[in-house]
Formats: structure tokens, C-alpha cells, sequence
């Protein structure tokens, strides 16, 4: 049992989501810790010493080939045996945002052995930043336990669309309850188009998990939805004072205890 797990906060140039992700898992009650990952390959920092690892959002090397991708290949080409080990004693691991397109381009989700979906520029051809609604699916992940059907989380990325490698991944990430969440409306109805599903992902799909549910990947931030006051709507909702995100990250947390 781990009270407080331990929090390693992964960034490198360009990752902008680093203080907000150590905020909120301060405020749920673990203890991040926010690494550069060159201390992590030189040996002054080790991954076997943390419970959770978390790649948070931002613009990682600027996204210059395409986002995520330079720091997915700088992963698998120096940190692959130490990510598997981890994978392997049954620790978590989170991708939001540039996150989410790093562990899909790193090939550790869905599957953990290459390359099988992407996320890519989204439909409208701009940065989307807005909330949105998201139907939580069934899955083994218990990191969405006590939420809502329907929840809102807000966006802003440019290359968000949820790309499947081809129909058999699809239908595999269907069958095998991969999907952790989907763009909806605000009645839970799937398919209701642009802009609810912001990029125009595939299936309407927001974000994945690895089939043991420890792994996950979803490209709205759940660190900007931590207090009420995060939401525009804010004034208009009739809820506790912590957001949607909070439950993500105490739930994080709660899995250790």
C-alpha cells in the first residue's frame, strides 16, 4: 500500500502543462516531482522510484514533425526497458494531450508493441480550444470510477483526431472496451458532429486505455478543470467545488490506497 504515491512528471523543451499536472496531484494528495527527461538518461533520476508516470500536455521539441512524435522516439530509443518494467509491476501511466499523442506514437498504447492509431490535424484545419463534452465508456480503467455518464473537460490542441491504423484496430479497441471516453453533446448522444467532437476523431473517440485499464491516454485536460470556477459555466452548474478533472486525479491516487 502507498499513501502517497510518487509522481514523476515527465517534460522536456516545449511541454507547457508541467506545474498545472503537479498542482493537481498535490491536491489530490500524491507527490510529484517534475523531471526533465535528460535526468532521466544520464541515471540521476529513475523511473523504478515513482508509482506513476505522467506525460503532460504542451508543445514537446515544438511538435516540428508532428506532435508528440520527437519525444515518442526519444522514449522508445532510450527509456523501452525501463517503460516496459514499469508497465510490468502493474504502475500507471498517464498521456494527456501532447501526452496522448507521445504514448500512441511510442506505440505503448493501445497495445504496447508499435504504432496502431494516431492522432492528427484535426477536421477544421485550426487549433480548437474549447470544452467539451465526454461520455465516459466501460472500461477496466478505474481512473474514471464515481464520475458522471457525461462530463466536460476542455481542449486546445491542433492534432487531436484519433486516427486508427484500419478498421480491424478499430474494432479491436471496440471489442476488447479500450475506448475510455467519446465527444458527445450534453445529453450523452454520440455522432452529434463538429464542434462537439472537436477534431473529428474516429468513433468519436477522446481517449484510450490499455487493456489492464492502467494505461491511459485522452487528449481533453483534466488539470484545467480542477475547481468549478475552471468552467464558464460555472455560475449555471450546481456542483461540489472541486471539477470533473479533480475526481480524474484523485482516482489516480485512491488506486494506491
Amino acid at each position: 500500500m502507498v499513501n502517497k504515491p510518487k509522481v514523476l512528471i515527465l517534460r522536456t523543451a516545449g511541454t507547457t502543462c508541467d506545474e498545472e499536472t503537479a498542482w493537481a496531484f498535490s491536491l489530490a494528495g500524491a507527490i510529484p516531482e517534475r523531471v526533465h527527461i535528460k535526468r532521466i538518461k544520464e541515471g540521476s533520476k529513475k523511473l523504478k522510484d515513482y508509482q506513476i508516470l505522467v506525460i503532460p500536455g504542451g508543445l514537446s521539441y515544438g511538435n516540428d514533425i508532428s506532435a508528440g512524435k520527437v519525444l515518442a522516439n526519444e522514449i522508445m530509443n532510450n527509456l523501452k526497458e525501463e517503460i516496459d518494467r514499469f508497465i510490468g509491476e502493474k504502475k500507471l501511466i498517464i498521456g494527456i494531450s501532447n501526452g496522448f499523442q507521445v504514448l500512441v506514437k511510442a506505440g505503448i498504447l493501445p497495445w504496447n508493441d508499435r504504432q496502431r492509431v494516431s492522432l492528427g490535424w484535426n477536421d477544421s484545419a485550426k487549433f480548437e480550444s474549447r470544452w467539451t463534452y465526454l461520455k465516459i465508456e466501460d472500461t477496466a480503467s478505474p481512473f474514471f470510477k464515481g464520475m458522471p455518464s457525461v462530463i466536460k473537460l476542455p481542449v486546445a490542441h491542433a492534432e487531436g483526431k484519433f486516427i486508427p491504423e484500419n478498421k480491424d484496430v478499430l474494432d479491436r479497441l471496440e471489442d476488447e472496451k479500450l475506448v475510455a471516453c467519446r465527444y458527445c453533446d450534453a445529453d450523452g448522444t454520440s455522432h452529434a458532429g463538429y464542434p462537439f467532437n472537436p477534431n473529428g476523431s474516429v468513433n468519436d473517440i477522446g481517449g484510450i486505455c490499455s487493456p489492464d485499464g492502467l494505461i491511459v491516454g485522452i487528449m481533453p485536460h483534466p488539470e484545467r478543470a480542477l475547481l468549478k470556477y475552471y468552467s464558464p459555466d460555472w455560475r449555471k452548474e450546481d456542483k461540489e467545488e472541486y471539477g470533473y478533472g479533480f475526481l480524474f486525479f484523485k482516482n489516480l491516487v485512491a488506486y494506491f490506497s
